[in-house]
C-alpha cells in the first residue's frame, strides 16, 4: 500500500515540476536608462532669489533708528522765557496777535464802549510799550501795517523793530478832547496812537524828533503812507496841531476811501 501511495504522489507532481520557471522570481535590476528616466529632470534645491527682491530688505536696514534727539544744551536757559511767552495767547484768530480777550467793555458816555474787546500786547513779535485795548478789526489792521509798512521801512535803515511806543488806545472821550465834539474812535476801541518805534539795536525813531530829519524821517514817512489802506484814518504831524508828535490810526471807513493826512 505504501508503494501504491508513493507512486500516486510521483504521478501528481510530475506535471507541476515540468512547469516550474527556469529562473528565480527575484526582482530584476533596473537598467541605467530606466534609472535615468526615473530621476526628476531638475534638482529640488531652493532657487536663488533675484537681486530685486533683496533690495527692499536692504533699504529697510538702512533706515535710521528712531532714537530720541539729544536735548539742546541751552534748553534749561530757554525754558523760562518759553513758558512766559506761552502765557499770552493768540487773539482775534491770528497767531501773530498776542494778548487776552476781554469781552464787552461798557462806556461811561453814550457812544463809547467795545462789544468784543481785546488787550493787545504784541504784533508779529513787535511788543507794545503798553497793552492796547482795541477791537479785533483794529488789532488786525495794526498787524497788517507792521508787516507791510513798519518792517520794510526800518529795513531801509538797517534796523529791526522791537517795540511800538503806544501814546493812546481806548479812552471814552470826544475827538481831540474837545467839548461838544463827536465821540472819538478811541472811545469805540477802533483807534491807536503810535509815538515812535524802538529798534533792537537800541535806536529810537520818534514822530516828534525825526519826522523831517534824515533817514529816520524818511522811514517815518514810508510808515505813514503804508498805513493808509489798512486803516481808514491816518493822521500825522502835517494833519493838525494835535498830531505833531504821533501817528493816529483808526479803522473808521468813509465812502470816498481812506482819509490820510
Amino acid at each position: 500500500m505504501r508503494a501504491l501511495g508513493l507512486a500516486v504522489l510521483l504521478w501528481a507532481a510530475g506535471p507541476a515540476a515540468a512547469q516550474a520557471p527556469e529562473t528565480s522570481a527575484r526582482p530584476v535590476a533596473r537598467s541605467d536608462a530606466a534609472a535615468a528616466c526615473a530621476c526628476p529632470s531638475r534638482s529640488l534645491r531652493p532657487v536663488v532669489r533675484p537681486s530685486a527682491l533683496v533690495a527692499p530688505a536692504r533699504a529697510v536696514m538702512r533706515v535710521k533708528p528712531l532714537r530720541p534727539r539729544a536735548r539742546p544744551a541751552d534748553l534749561p536757559r530757554r525754558a523760562p522765557g518759553t513758558r512766559a511767552a506761552s502765557a499770552v495767547g493768540a487773539i482775534c484768530g491770528d497767531p501773530a496777535l498776542r494778548g487776552e480777550r476781554l469781552g464787552p467793555v461798557p462806556g461811561r458816555k453814550p457812544g463809547c464802549g467795545i462789544d468784543r474787546a481785546v488787550r493787545l500786547r504784541s504784533v508779529a513779535g513787535v511788543h507794545l510799550s503798553r497793552p492796547a485795548v482795541v477791537d479785533c478789526v483794529t488789532a488786525r489792521a495794526l498787524g497788517n501795517w507792521v508787516e507791510t509798512g513798519l518792517r520794510p521801512a526800518v529795513d531801509r535803515i538797517d534796523g529791526q523793530a522791537a517795540a511800538l511806543d503806544v501814546a493812546a488806545h481806548y479812552a471814552c472821550r470826544t475827538r481831540n478832547g474837545q467839548s461838544g465834539a463827536k465821540v472819538s474812535e478811541h472811545g469805540k476801541g477802533r483807534a491807536i496812537d503810535i509815538a515812535g518805534i524802538r529798534l533792537r539795536d537800541g535806536r529810537e525813531i520818534t514822530v516828534e524828533d525825526h519826522w523831517q530829519r534824515g533817514r529816520r524821517g524818511r522811514a517815518l514817512r514810508r510808515m505813514h503812507k503804508a498805513a493808509c489802506g489798512p486803516f481808514g484814518t491816518v493822521l500825522g504831524p502835517e494833519a493838525d496841531r494835535w498830531h505833531r508828535d504821533h501817528f493816529h490810526f483808526d479803522t473808521a471807513r468813509y465812502r470816498g476811501g481812506a482819509y490820510c493826512r
